[in-house]
């Protein structure tokens, strides 16, 4: 079956097992190298083994909750959807999210995805207590901070290459409605918007759109949203009488491919300075519900076919603190003299996170979604060797297309995360597309 991540590039034929039970799943295990999937949401090839593809969406049990502790236990398969949708109504939603409600558990925990809030909470795996991890004998391993924890904390970002995750305990995070407190500033230029994270450090989320294409003395003008859970007496009295029902806007779905021109510099740039108008037009306070405010992607089924036929790959680096605002400038000059735009371009600020081998670091993280082409491709070799060179590393979930060569440029990390691989027998039992293309 030809399948791909989201990104649509690159796809490959491969030979994919429904596992429905533990006992079956480990036969698989057993039968020779491959890798787990689950709802196809990270951007490249990192659930892609043409060999062995193992899909675990029908792992997707919610087994026990403590409302006492907020832990939720849950099979890897659940859909990050399905908790929101179960335990908001009960005042409960996930401590970190990424932007989009449509993962599983064990993707995030594989990916070590991190939302809005990581300045100030951190990554998923933050809140991750226990996991259990099918390995490389078929044996399944109860791993945490004080049980098997080196195995704990490579799997946690480890791109699903220590083994296959079961079930898992997580911890969400109480809330007293569906609404989130919304702050928009338009930001005239780089160093203002990263002066606007620095000072609105208190609030618990926060995020910047950033135009690619601004003019030369607007470099990096941006907007920024920050966000707090809404309180009840935050409520108009209509939205106080129930404060967790939310009306989810209508999906549309794209159910064509654009084609190839649509997105060429001329649109792109239309559309960057038409969305900072907006922003401006909008800069203040409001309220706005939760699916709005984090997953505003998740109203257009299908949105990746907008970038043609031959699907799109995204860049994300996390540079060091210290350098983020140079090393920041020096990419979005190198995108604008490309004339490769990219639409969706998001700005982040992390928190001080240090972990075996996930991706965060403290500073500022950039991700941008560029049309596969020849020259979008040469472009993105050129911000990895910016990225490089101001001391930044790339997050695995979104790579598609990163030699080996970069990768161990940007992560001393890699020579343990390969040693723990090679020393419990994963490196021979799980591998995907992009762990051979990386050497990891």
């Amino acid at each position: 079956m030809e399948i791909s991540g989201w990104g649509r590039f690159p796809k490959a034929d491969c030979r994919i097992s429904f596992p429905r039970d533990e006992a079956s799943l480990r036969n698989l295990v057993l039968s020779g190298p491959s890798i787990a999937r689950g709802n196809g949401r990270a951007y490249g090839d990192s659930a892609l083994n043409q060999a062995h593809t193992i899909d675990l969406t029908g792992f997707n049990r919610m087994i026990a909750f403590d409302p006492a502790t907020g832990v939720l236990t849950v099979e890897a398969g659940v859909v990050l959807g399905d908790i929101i949708l179960a335990f908001l109504p009960r005042g409960w939603f996930p401590s970190v999210t990424p932007g989009t409600k449509f993962v599983t558990i064990g993707g995030m925990i594989a990916a070590d995805v991190h939302g809005k809030n990581h300045h100030k909470h951190g990554s998923f795996g933050t809140f991750v207590e226990w996991i259990d991890l099918m390995v490389a004998d078929g044996s399944v391993l109860r791993c945490s901070r004080t049980e098997n924890p080196d195995l704990f904390a490579f799997t946690i970002g480890g791109m699903g290459l220590t083994g296959v995750i079961l079930r898992a305990a997580i911890r969400l995070t109480s809330v007293e409605s569906g609404w989130i407190r919304q702050r928009t500033i338009p930001a005239r230029c780089l160093d203002e918007a990263i002066d606007i994270f620095e000072r609105s450090a208190d609030w618990t989320y926060s995020v910047a759109w950033i135009d690619c294409f601004a003019p030369k003395n607007m470099l990096g003008r941006s907007c920024i949203v920050l966000g707090e859970h809404a309180r009840r007496d935050e409520l108009s009295d209509r939205q106080r009488l129930n404060p967790y029902q939310v009306k989810i806007k209508r999906q549309r779905h794209i159910s064509f491919d654009a084609p190839q021109l649509t997105l060429n510099r001329f649109s792109v740039r239309a559309f960057n300075a038409v969305y900072y108008a907006k922003g401006r037009r909008s800069a203040g306070d409001s309220v706005t519900d939760w699916d709005s405010y984090f997953y505003p992607l998740d109203a257009i089924l299908g949105w990746n076919r907008i970038y043609g036929r031959r699907g799109f790959a995204q860049f994300q680096c996390v540079l060091p603190l210290s350098a983020a605002s140079e090393g920041t400038a020096e990419l979005l000059r190198a995108i604008s003299a490309a004339g490769q735009g990219s639409f969706l371009a998001v700005l982040k600020r992390m928190g001080a996170q240090e972990s075996r081998f996930s991706f965060p670091m403290e500073g500022y993280t950039l991700a941008l979604d560029f049309p596969v082409s020849a020259a979008s491709l040469a472009l993105m070799e050129q911000l990895d060797a910016i990225t490089v060179a101001y001391g930044g590393r790339f997050y695995l979930a979104k790579d598609a297309r990163m030699s080996s060569a970069t990768l161990e440029a940007a992560d001393p990390r890699l020579a343990a995360f390969r040693e723990m691989r090679r020393s419990s027998g994963a490196a021979t039992s799980f591998s995907s597309l992009q762990s051979q293309r990386l050497s990891l």
